[in-house]
């Protein structure tokens, strides 16, 4: 139950009574201990609504007050409301006023200025002016002075019998009125955890439109809505995250765990391996709430120990906040822009686009995280190199981190975080959300099959490295694969989980880099040196173009070379790469196919959705400007009105020199199209058929990284069965009816 004031809302479960007060942002000092103002406002709301059990104070961080704190508050609330029913509080008759008028003004300033702002004050006060009035009381005897010290008496009996007046006794001596030192020693806050430097707007404006709301997997409950707000074009994404949802015993348990935590030293090594300093912490975390938890006598399910415990980790070695922020799946980035608590946090939504947020980060604590990426990067982050291009890497979240500082920042220190996927896309989910249409898909697994150079170019979160892991993934596993990023990107662990032979190399940035690591252009030619593989460029971005365009001239001859480039066309990666990054134009042509992905925006242009636009064959009989030479054909286009990717008669009539190149290497595609073209479609139809199982199904881990790769072991071996048993390779149909068989059986095995 609830109840609300233009200040503050009293909350009463279970037995317990909340008082949260909410202090504006302008105020510099919101707690009671420290202002006087708050501190009377606080108990007229105690006056108000009776005895409370706890006290959150809201502001640009909680202050939860439980325990001792509150009861000295309640005593003073009750003892106050006694006096002002007593006959200490009845107004003076008309004498004593006129003949005691300084007299008077101090018996109210006491009572009713001073006493409900500052008790010790009041005492102080009061027990100094007492003492000189019985002295000209004794000296000058008259009867309204009497009754004027007996009433003085009274009201100084009251309140030296406060509670909070006898624990500050030690202060009493050589008081000044105003002094706070008697409260601070008094008003502890239990917790003040680092999420909590992090203002959170609990209520949207009451104008908001509920546009969507749902709860964030793997983030103890969160709840997230957006809202259209009236008269904006930008949406707003309101979260309310577990650390706001939690009672007053697991407040005290963070707090006693979190300030033993604070003195806990890692190892060297722990800060070399972030996963494992997060694991240490959270272990500790786990025995310490436990011991707490059964020292206390409170009565926590171990899953609410996990939850607290993951709440430790993000406070004391994570990252707040935007680690709830980044678990969500349909958050594509993260910003915090300079100067830090002067505006909200945005992110950038993969369905309603930028969008701000109800959360305001707070200097000091993104201070401190970038000073832990600088550590667990190794890099530096200082005037002479304000720029640092990092990673955040936990058990939930993948995201690349980009922050800048002064001087380039000359507002301060500004982050942006690029989520990635937990899990690598895969073209199963690629077509199961329409951003590629099957035969497109099954296109590009025959041409990454057929050992060919790939660029995926497109703008900032188009989901070029997306696209780039998913076509990884349709590799069979008897390839090595090499990956070089500046960085670390591509989900490497995964694929080494799932059984890929699978080598991360990490190089220079293009950005800010240092002398100790190797750049790019070195790190390309070094794969040329570590075996037959297939090479992965997480991005192009420099000189190191040069060397990617050596690797494709070897690599198109054994094994599959793939990475992503900045551009919006065909025409625009050629302009870029030859005239930008100076890559000779008879290299440009070692590209056999360009993957064009853009995002796709409403007429609004308040929602977006990701798509291939076109996949081109760069031909080799042009010579000097493949755009009008006739040096892209496109093999499939993007047809807008029907939202599809299409394939072009290009295509369909067997105008594409690279799939002929590939045919040309295979026993029984060789001259013949129809059973290229054949197998190219049922490829798309086993992607399709996958994704529909798992529409039909509610299987949605069939469209991840390990089944999506089950599935390609699996045509192969349906392929050389049926070929086997046919002495020719076998047609889609046969294929396709095969795998239905495989997979339909799939769920019994």
């Amino acid at each position: 139950m609830e109840a609300k004031n233009k200040d503050y809302t009293i909350n009463r479960e279970e037995g317990e009574i909340a008082l949260t007060y909410k202090v504006p942002l302008s105020v510099l000092y919101p707690n009671p201990e420290d202002n006087e103002n708050i501190f009377s406002k606080i108990v007229s709301a105690i006056i108000e609504s009776g005895s409370i059990t706890s006290l959150i104070i809201i502001s640009d961080r909680n202050y939860v007050y439980v325990k001792d704190s509150v009861e000295l508050l309640n005593d003073l609330a009750e003892q106050y409301k006694n006096i002002l029913q007593s006959d200490i509080s009845k107004p003076f008759d008309a004498e004593t006023q006129r003949a005691l008028p300084d007299e008077m003004s101090m018996f109210n300033y006491i009572l009713f200025d001073r006493l409900k702002m500052d008790p010790v004050g009041a005492y102080v006060t009061g027990v100094r002016a007492l003492r000189e009035l019985k002295v000209k009381a004794r000296a000058s005897p008259s009867s309204s002075l009497d009754l004027f010290v007996e009433r003085m008496d009274s009201l100084m009996s009251r309140i030296s019998a406060l509670k909070i007046v006898q624990k500050s006794m030690a202060f009493v001596l050589g008081y000044k009125i105003g002094d706070r030192t008697p409260y601070k020693a008094l008003f502890k806050p239990l917790i003040r955890p680092n999420f909590t430097y992090t203002r959170i707007m609990s209520e949207p404006p009451m104008s908001a439109i509920e546009v969507e709301t749902y709860k964030l997997k793997n983030s103890e409950g969160t709840d997230v809505t957006i809202y259209r707000l009236p008269g904006m074009s930008q949406y707003l994404y309101h979260m309310s995250p577990p650390e706001l949802l939690l009672n007053v015993d697991e407040y005290n348990i963070l707090d006693q765990v979190r300030t033993a935590l604070i003195d806990y030293k890692p190892q060297e090594t722990e800060f070399t391996d972030p996963l494992r300093m997060r694991e240490v912490f959270y272990n500790i975390a786990i025995d310490m709430i436990s011991d707490i938890s059964e020292k206390e006598g409170y009565r926590l399910a171990f899953r609410d120990i996990e939850k607290l415990a993951s709440i430790l980790v993000r406070l004391t070695v994570g990252f707040g906040m935007t680690e709830v922020i980044l678990s969500d799946d349909r958050v594509e980035d993260v910003y915090i822009n300079a100067p830090i608590s002067k505006s909200p946090l945005f992110v950038k939504h993969a369905t309603y686009g930028e969008c701000s947020t109800n959360i305001i980060p707070n200097a000091k604590e993104v201070d401190a995280w970038a000073s832990r990426f600088r550590l667990l990067s190794g890099r530096p982050l200082d005037e002479g190199h304000p720029v640092l291009d990092t990673e955040l890497i936990t058990q939930k979240i993948r995201s690349r981190v980009a922050i800048t500082q002064r001087p380039l920042s000359p507002n301060g220190l500004s982050i942006a975080f690029r989520r990635h996927r937990e899990a690598p896309w895969t073209l199963p989910l690629f077509v199961n959300n329409k951003m590629i249409s099957p035969i497109a898909a099954g296109l590009l697994w025959f041409c990454v099959e057929g050992a060919r150079s790939v660029l995926i170019n497109g703008t900032r979160g188009a989901g070029k490295t997306s696209l780039l892991t998913a076509l990884m993934l349709m590799m069979m596993k008897k390839y090595r694969i090499i990956t070089v990023e500046d960085t670390l990107e591509i989900p490497t662990d995964v694929f080494n989980d799932i059984g890929y032979d699978i080598l991360s190399m990490k190089v220079q940035s293009a950005i800010v880099g240092e002398k100790a690591e190797m750049s790019a252009e070195e790190g390309i030619r070094t794969t040329l040196r570590l075996g037959d593989s297939a090479l992965i460029v997480g991005e192009v971005r420099s000189t190191e173009a040069r060397a990617l365009y050596e690797a494709m001239r070897v690599g198109a001859l054994s094994n599959v070379v793939m990475g992503t480039i900045h551009g919006e066309s065909p025409y625009g990666v050629f302009d870029r790469v030859v005239n930008d990054l100076g890559v000779p134009k008879t290299s440009f042509k070692a590209t056999d196919l360009i993957v064009s992905v853009n995002k796709i925006k409403s007429v609004d242009r308040l929602t977006e959705r990701r798509r291939v636009l076109a996949i081109t064959e760069v031909r080799k009989d042009w010579s000097d400007d493949p755009k009008y030479e006739n040096g892209f054909v496109d093999l499939v286009k993007y047809d807008i009105e029907n939202d599809m990717l299409v394939p072009t008669n290009d295509l369909l009539e067997g105008n594409s020199y690279i799939v002929k190149e590939i045919a040309s290497k295979v026993e029984g595609w060789a001259g013949d199209w129809d059973a290229v073209l054949d197998n190219i479609q049922a490829r798309g139809e086993i992607l399709k058929m996958i994704s529909d199982y798992a529409d039909k199904t509610g299987d949605r881990d069939i469209l991840e990284a390990k089944a999506s790769t089950e599935a390609v072991d699996q045509y192969y071996e349906i392929v050389n069965k049926l070929n086997e048993e046919l002495g020719r390779p076998p047609d889609g149909k046969r294929i396709v009816r095969a795998f239905e068989l495989w997979i339909k059986g799939r769920k019994q095995r």
